[in-house]
Protein backbone atom coordinates (compact mmCIF):
# COMPACT_ATOMS: atom_id res chain seq x y z
CA UNK A 1 0.00 0.00 0.00
CA UNK A 2 1.22 3.49 -0.84
CA UNK A 3 0.83 6.81 0.93
CA UNK A 4 -0.22 10.12 -0.58
CA UNK A 5 -0.55 13.58 0.91
CA UNK A 6 -3.48 15.93 0.32
CA UNK A 7 -2.60 19.61 0.69
CA UNK A 8 -6.22 20.70 0.37
CA UNK A 9 -6.75 24.28 -0.72
CA UNK A 10 -4.01 26.83 -1.31
CA UNK A 11 -4.19 30.47 -0.30
CA UNK A 12 -5.42 30.03 3.29
CA UNK A 13 -2.35 31.59 4.88
CA UNK A 14 -0.31 28.37 5.00
CA UNK A 15 1.28 28.40 1.55
CA UNK A 16 4.88 28.29 2.79
CA UNK A 17 3.97 25.43 5.10
CA UNK A 18 2.21 23.61 2.26
CA UNK A 19 5.40 23.81 0.21
CA UNK A 20 7.42 22.44 3.13
CA UNK A 21 4.89 19.61 3.63
CA UNK A 22 5.10 18.66 -0.06
CA UNK A 23 8.89 18.68 0.07
CA UNK A 24 8.97 16.57 3.23
CA UNK A 25 6.54 14.10 1.66
CA UNK A 26 8.83 13.95 -1.37
CA UNK A 27 11.83 13.27 0.89
CA UNK A 28 9.95 10.57 2.81
CA UNK A 29 8.98 8.69 -0.34
CA UNK A 30 5.27 9.51 -0.55
CA UNK A 31 3.78 8.43 -3.86
CA UNK A 32 1.65 11.45 -4.70
CA UNK A 33 0.79 14.98 -3.56
CA UNK A 34 -2.74 16.18 -4.29
CA UNK A 35 -4.16 19.71 -4.40
CA UNK A 36 -7.83 20.71 -4.38
CA UNK A 37 -9.92 23.52 -5.82
CA UNK A 38 -13.38 24.90 -5.12
CA UNK A 39 -13.86 28.63 -5.70
CA UNK A 40 -10.55 29.95 -4.40
CA UNK A 41 -7.15 28.73 -5.54
CA UNK A 42 -7.06 26.67 -8.71
CA UNK A 43 -5.33 23.30 -8.56
CA UNK A 44 -3.41 23.53 -11.84
CA UNK A 45 -1.28 26.50 -10.79
CA UNK A 46 -0.59 24.96 -7.39
CA UNK A 47 0.48 21.66 -8.93
CA UNK A 48 2.85 23.35 -11.37
CA UNK A 49 4.46 25.13 -8.43
CA UNK A 50 4.68 21.99 -6.28
CA UNK A 51 6.15 20.01 -9.17
CA UNK A 52 8.88 22.64 -9.55
CA UNK A 53 9.67 22.43 -5.82
CA UNK A 54 9.87 18.62 -5.65
CA UNK A 55 11.82 15.89 -7.39
CA UNK A 56 10.13 12.47 -7.28
CA UNK A 57 6.62 12.68 -5.86
CA UNK A 58 3.68 12.62 -8.29
CA UNK A 59 1.36 15.63 -8.32
CA UNK A 60 -2.38 15.17 -8.72
CA UNK A 61 -5.56 17.21 -9.02
CA UNK A 62 -8.08 16.31 -6.34
CA UNK A 63 -9.97 17.55 -8.15
CA UNK A 64 -10.19 19.53 -11.37
CA UNK A 65 -13.84 20.54 -11.44
CA UNK A 66 -15.60 19.42 -14.60
CA UNK A 67 -17.82 22.54 -14.90
CA UNK A 68 -14.76 24.79 -14.63
CA UNK A 69 -13.05 23.78 -17.86
CA UNK A 70 -13.80 22.59 -21.35
CA UNK A 71 -12.59 18.98 -21.65
CA UNK A 72 -10.05 19.93 -24.29
CA UNK A 73 -8.58 22.55 -21.95
CA UNK A 74 -8.30 19.90 -19.24
CA UNK A 75 -6.42 17.69 -21.72
CA UNK A 76 -4.09 20.60 -22.50
CA UNK A 77 -3.49 21.25 -18.81
CA UNK A 78 -2.86 17.57 -18.06
CA UNK A 79 -0.40 17.22 -20.93
CA UNK A 80 1.41 20.41 -19.91
CA UNK A 81 1.66 19.43 -16.24
CA UNK A 82 2.89 15.97 -17.20
CA UNK A 83 5.58 17.51 -19.39
CA UNK A 84 6.64 20.11 -16.82
CA UNK A 85 6.81 17.55 -14.03
CA UNK A 86 8.73 14.96 -16.03
CA UNK A 87 5.85 12.48 -16.14
CA UNK A 88 4.59 12.90 -12.58
CA UNK A 89 1.02 14.14 -13.10
CA UNK A 90 -2.21 12.36 -12.14
CA UNK A 91 -5.53 13.74 -13.39
CA UNK A 92 -8.34 13.73 -10.82
CA UNK A 93 -11.80 14.88 -11.94
CA UNK A 94 -15.13 15.55 -10.27
CA UNK A 95 -18.45 17.20 -11.04
CA UNK A 96 -18.30 19.44 -7.92
CA UNK A 97 -21.78 20.24 -6.57
CA UNK A 98 -24.82 22.22 -7.71
CA UNK A 99 -24.03 25.29 -5.59
CA UNK A 100 -20.54 25.71 -7.06
CA UNK A 101 -21.37 24.50 -10.56
CA UNK A 102 -24.34 26.82 -10.99
CA UNK A 103 -23.36 29.62 -8.60
CA UNK A 104 -19.68 30.01 -9.52
CA UNK A 105 -19.38 28.61 -13.05
CA UNK A 106 -22.90 29.16 -14.39
CA UNK A 107 -23.08 25.54 -15.54
CA UNK A 108 -26.34 23.67 -14.95
CA UNK A 109 -25.86 20.73 -12.60
CA UNK A 110 -27.78 18.09 -14.48
CA UNK A 111 -27.04 14.56 -15.67
CA UNK A 112 -23.65 14.47 -13.92
CA UNK A 113 -22.98 10.84 -14.89
CA UNK A 114 -23.51 11.43 -18.60
CA UNK A 115 -21.50 14.64 -18.42
CA UNK A 116 -18.59 12.86 -16.70
CA UNK A 117 -18.56 10.01 -19.21
CA UNK A 118 -18.54 12.39 -22.16
CA UNK A 119 -15.89 14.60 -20.56
CA UNK A 120 -13.56 11.63 -20.05
CA UNK A 121 -14.15 10.41 -23.62
CA UNK A 122 -13.06 13.78 -25.04
CA UNK A 123 -10.02 14.01 -22.75
CA UNK A 124 -8.88 10.53 -23.70
CA UNK A 125 -9.36 11.28 -27.39
CA UNK A 126 -7.38 14.52 -27.11
CA UNK A 127 -4.62 12.90 -25.04
CA UNK A 128 -4.24 10.19 -27.68
CA UNK A 129 -3.25 13.02 -30.06
CA UNK A 130 -5.96 12.05 -32.50
CA UNK A 131 -8.00 14.78 -34.14
CA UNK A 132 -10.84 15.65 -31.79
CA UNK A 133 -14.25 15.14 -33.39
CA UNK A 134 -17.11 14.57 -30.96
CA UNK A 135 -20.87 14.81 -31.24
CA UNK A 136 -22.48 14.45 -27.82
CA UNK A 137 -25.24 15.77 -25.62
CA UNK A 138 -22.95 18.27 -23.86
CA UNK A 139 -20.15 19.00 -26.32
CA UNK A 140 -19.94 19.12 -30.11
CA UNK A 141 -16.45 19.46 -31.56
CA UNK A 142 -15.95 21.06 -33.97
CA UNK A 143 -19.11 23.16 -34.14
CA UNK A 144 -21.03 22.39 -37.33
CA UNK A 145 -21.54 24.90 -40.11
CA UNK A 146 -18.65 27.17 -39.16
CA UNK A 147 -14.92 27.64 -39.67
CA UNK A 148 -13.91 25.21 -36.91
CA UNK A 149 -12.05 22.05 -37.81
CA UNK A 150 -11.00 18.96 -35.90
CA UNK A 151 -7.68 19.68 -34.23
CA UNK A 152 -5.21 17.54 -32.37
CA UNK A 153 -3.14 18.28 -29.28
CA UNK A 154 0.25 19.74 -30.21
CA UNK A 155 1.88 19.01 -26.82
CA UNK A 156 3.50 15.60 -26.36
CA UNK A 157 2.88 14.27 -22.83
CA UNK A 158 5.81 12.43 -21.28
CA UNK A 159 3.70 9.29 -20.96
CA UNK A 160 1.29 7.70 -23.37
CA UNK A 161 -1.25 7.23 -20.58
CA UNK A 162 -1.78 9.72 -17.75
CA UNK A 163 -3.60 8.08 -14.81
CA UNK A 164 -7.17 9.36 -14.56
CA UNK A 165 -9.09 9.36 -11.27
CA UNK A 166 -12.68 10.32 -10.48
CA UNK A 167 -13.95 11.57 -7.13
CA UNK A 168 -17.22 9.71 -6.56
CA UNK A 169 -19.58 9.10 -3.65
CA UNK A 170 -22.93 7.78 -4.87
CA UNK A 171 -23.33 4.17 -6.06
CA UNK A 172 -24.01 5.04 -9.71
CA UNK A 173 -21.07 7.46 -9.87
CA UNK A 174 -18.86 4.85 -8.21
CA UNK A 175 -19.89 2.29 -10.83
CA UNK A 176 -19.08 4.74 -13.62
CA UNK A 177 -15.71 5.42 -12.00
CA UNK A 178 -14.88 1.73 -11.99
CA UNK A 179 -15.89 1.48 -15.62
CA UNK A 180 -13.97 4.42 -17.13
CA UNK A 181 -11.22 5.52 -14.71
CA UNK A 182 -7.86 4.26 -13.49
CA UNK A 183 -8.51 5.12 -9.86
CA UNK A 184 -10.99 6.41 -7.32
CA UNK A 185 -10.62 9.40 -5.01
CA UNK A 186 -12.81 8.67 -1.98
CA UNK A 187 -13.85 10.45 1.17
CA UNK A 188 -15.38 9.19 4.44
CA UNK A 189 -14.21 5.67 3.65
CA UNK A 190 -14.54 3.20 6.53
CA UNK A 191 -12.67 -0.10 6.05
CA UNK A 192 -15.40 -1.96 7.95
CA UNK A 193 -17.95 -0.73 5.40
CA UNK A 194 -15.75 -0.99 2.32
CA UNK A 195 -18.48 -2.75 0.34
CA UNK A 196 -20.45 0.51 0.15
CA UNK A 197 -17.78 1.80 -2.24
CA UNK A 198 -15.97 -1.24 -3.55
CA UNK A 199 -19.01 -3.23 -4.70
CA UNK A 200 -20.13 -0.52 -7.16
CA UNK A 201 -16.52 -0.01 -8.28
CA UNK A 202 -16.22 -3.75 -8.97
CA UNK A 203 -19.49 -3.70 -10.90
CA UNK A 204 -18.15 -0.89 -13.07
CA UNK A 205 -14.88 -2.69 -13.67
CA UNK A 206 -16.82 -5.79 -14.69
CA UNK A 207 -18.64 -3.76 -17.35
CA UNK A 208 -15.25 -3.14 -18.94
CA UNK A 209 -14.19 -6.76 -18.51
CA UNK A 210 -11.79 -5.83 -15.71
CA UNK A 211 -11.29 -6.41 -12.00
CA UNK A 212 -9.96 -4.12 -9.29
CA UNK A 213 -6.44 -5.41 -10.00
CA UNK A 214 -4.39 -2.41 -11.09
CA UNK A 215 -7.15 0.02 -10.11
CA UNK A 216 -6.05 2.57 -7.50
CA UNK A 217 -8.47 2.74 -4.55
CA UNK A 218 -7.29 5.99 -3.00
CA UNK A 219 -9.45 7.51 -0.24
CA UNK A 220 -8.63 10.78 1.48
CA UNK A 221 -8.03 10.02 5.18
CA UNK A 222 -7.57 12.71 7.85
CA UNK A 223 -4.86 11.93 10.41
CA UNK A 224 -4.37 13.21 13.96
CA UNK A 225 -1.46 11.85 16.01
CA UNK A 226 -2.11 11.67 19.77
CA UNK A 227 0.18 11.14 22.73
CA UNK A 228 -1.57 7.97 23.88
CA UNK A 229 -4.51 5.76 23.01
CA UNK A 230 -6.41 6.54 26.17
CA UNK A 231 -10.10 7.31 25.82
CA UNK A 232 -9.39 10.93 26.70
CA UNK A 233 -6.64 11.37 24.11
CA UNK A 234 -8.64 9.65 21.38
CA UNK A 235 -11.63 11.85 22.15
CA UNK A 236 -9.39 14.92 21.95
CA UNK A 237 -7.98 13.74 18.62
CA UNK A 238 -11.48 13.17 17.29
CA UNK A 239 -12.47 16.65 18.45
CA UNK A 240 -9.90 18.02 16.03
CA UNK A 241 -11.97 16.58 13.18
CA UNK A 242 -15.44 17.60 14.34
CA UNK A 243 -15.57 20.92 12.48
CA UNK A 244 -14.33 19.27 9.28
CA UNK A 245 -16.88 16.45 9.48
CA UNK A 246 -19.74 18.79 10.39
CA UNK A 247 -18.90 21.07 7.46
CA UNK A 248 -19.16 18.22 4.97
CA UNK A 249 -22.09 16.33 6.47
CA UNK A 250 -24.04 19.43 7.47
CA UNK A 251 -22.89 22.36 5.39
CA UNK A 252 -21.87 21.19 1.94
CA UNK A 253 -24.58 21.87 -0.59
CA UNK A 254 -28.23 22.21 0.35
CA UNK A 255 -30.58 20.08 2.42
CA UNK A 256 -31.73 18.36 -0.76
CA UNK A 257 -28.30 18.03 -2.39
CA UNK A 258 -25.56 17.06 0.06
CA UNK A 259 -23.66 14.00 -1.15
CA UNK A 260 -21.65 13.72 2.07
CA UNK A 261 -24.77 13.68 4.19
CA UNK A 262 -26.08 10.84 2.05
CA UNK A 263 -22.97 8.74 2.54
CA UNK A 264 -23.19 9.26 6.32
CA UNK A 265 -26.76 7.98 6.09
CA UNK A 266 -25.70 4.96 4.05
CA UNK A 267 -23.13 4.22 6.75
CA UNK A 268 -25.91 4.03 9.34
CA UNK A 269 -25.75 7.53 10.84
CA UNK A 270 -29.10 8.81 9.58
CA UNK A 271 -30.23 10.38 12.86
CA UNK A 272 -26.87 12.03 13.51
CA UNK A 273 -26.63 13.23 9.90
CA UNK A 274 -30.06 14.87 10.14
CA UNK A 275 -29.14 16.56 13.42
CA UNK A 276 -25.77 17.78 12.11
CA UNK A 277 -27.38 19.22 9.00
CA UNK A 278 -30.25 20.87 10.87
CA UNK A 279 -27.89 22.58 13.29
CA UNK A 280 -25.45 23.60 10.57
CA UNK A 281 -28.24 25.07 8.46
CA UNK A 282 -29.40 26.99 11.54
CA UNK A 283 -25.86 28.44 11.81
CA UNK A 284 -25.19 26.48 14.99
CA UNK A 285 -21.81 25.22 13.86
CA UNK A 286 -20.67 24.37 17.36
CA UNK A 287 -23.80 22.30 17.92
CA UNK A 288 -23.33 20.58 14.58
CA UNK A 289 -19.76 19.67 15.46
CA UNK A 290 -20.81 18.34 18.85
CA UNK A 291 -23.43 16.14 17.17
CA UNK A 292 -20.84 14.27 15.08
CA UNK A 293 -20.49 10.73 16.51
CA UNK A 294 -16.95 9.88 17.54
CA UNK A 295 -17.36 6.48 15.89
CA UNK A 296 -17.98 8.14 12.52
CA UNK A 297 -14.73 10.06 12.90
CA UNK A 298 -12.75 7.10 14.19
CA UNK A 299 -13.91 4.80 11.39
CA UNK A 300 -13.05 7.27 8.60
CA UNK A 301 -9.84 8.83 9.93
CA UNK A 302 -6.53 7.81 11.46
CA UNK A 303 -6.37 8.93 15.09
CA UNK A 304 -4.13 7.83 17.93
CA UNK A 305 -0.55 6.73 18.38
CA UNK A 306 1.68 5.20 15.73
CA UNK A 307 0.75 1.71 16.95
CA UNK A 308 -2.96 2.36 16.61
CA UNK A 309 -2.52 4.02 13.23
CA UNK A 310 -0.49 1.01 12.05
CA UNK A 311 -3.38 -1.27 13.03
CA UNK A 312 -5.83 0.91 11.15
CA UNK A 313 -3.61 0.96 8.05
CA UNK A 314 -3.71 -2.84 8.06
CA UNK A 315 -7.50 -2.59 8.08
CA UNK A 316 -7.42 -0.24 5.08
CA UNK A 317 -5.11 -2.60 3.20
CA UNK A 318 -7.25 -5.63 4.07
CA UNK A 319 -10.32 -3.77 2.81
CA UNK A 320 -8.71 -3.26 -0.61
CA UNK A 321 -7.26 0.26 -0.36
CA UNK A 322 -4.12 0.68 -2.47
CA UNK A 323 -3.26 4.31 -1.64
CA UNK A 324 -4.09 6.16 1.57
CA UNK A 325 -4.06 9.90 0.92
CA UNK A 326 -3.32 11.45 4.29
CA UNK A 327 -4.80 14.83 5.20
CA UNK A 328 -2.85 15.97 8.27
CA UNK A 329 -4.98 17.98 10.66
CA UNK A 330 -3.48 20.93 12.47
CA UNK A 331 -2.43 24.41 11.51
CA UNK A 332 1.20 24.15 12.58
CA UNK A 333 3.89 22.85 10.27
CA UNK A 334 5.28 20.72 13.12
CA UNK A 335 1.94 18.90 13.55
CA UNK A 336 1.64 18.20 9.84
CA UNK A 337 5.22 16.98 9.51
CA UNK A 338 4.73 14.74 12.56
CA UNK A 339 1.69 13.22 10.84
CA UNK A 340 3.69 12.65 7.65
CA UNK A 341 6.50 10.87 9.48
CA UNK A 342 4.11 8.88 11.64
CA UNK A 343 2.32 7.70 8.51
CA UNK A 344 5.55 6.31 7.05
CA UNK A 345 6.59 4.69 10.33
CA UNK A 346 3.13 3.16 10.82
CA UNK A 347 3.11 1.79 7.26
CA UNK A 348 6.46 0.14 7.88
CA UNK A 349 5.33 -1.18 11.28
CA UNK A 350 2.25 -2.68 9.64
CA UNK A 351 4.44 -4.45 7.10
CA UNK A 352 2.80 -2.63 4.21
CA UNK A 353 5.67 -0.50 2.91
Amino acid sequence: MRLGINLGYWGLGMDADNTAVAQEADRLGYAVCWAAEAYGSDAATVLAYVAAKTERIDVGSAIFQIPARQPTMTAMTAATLDALSGGRFRLGLGVSGPQVSEGWYGVKFDKPLARTREYVEIIRLAMSRERVAHDGANWTLPLPGGPGKALKLTVHPVREHIPLYIAAIGPKNLELTGEIADGWLGIFFAPEQAALSLDPLRAGRAKSGLTLDGFDVAPNVPIVVSGSDSAEDLAAAADGLRDYTALYVGGMGSKEQNFYNRIACRMGYEQAADEIQAKYMARDKAGAAAAVPQQLIDSTALIGTRDRIADRLRAYADAGVTTVNLAPVGFSLAERVLALRTGVEALEQAGLA
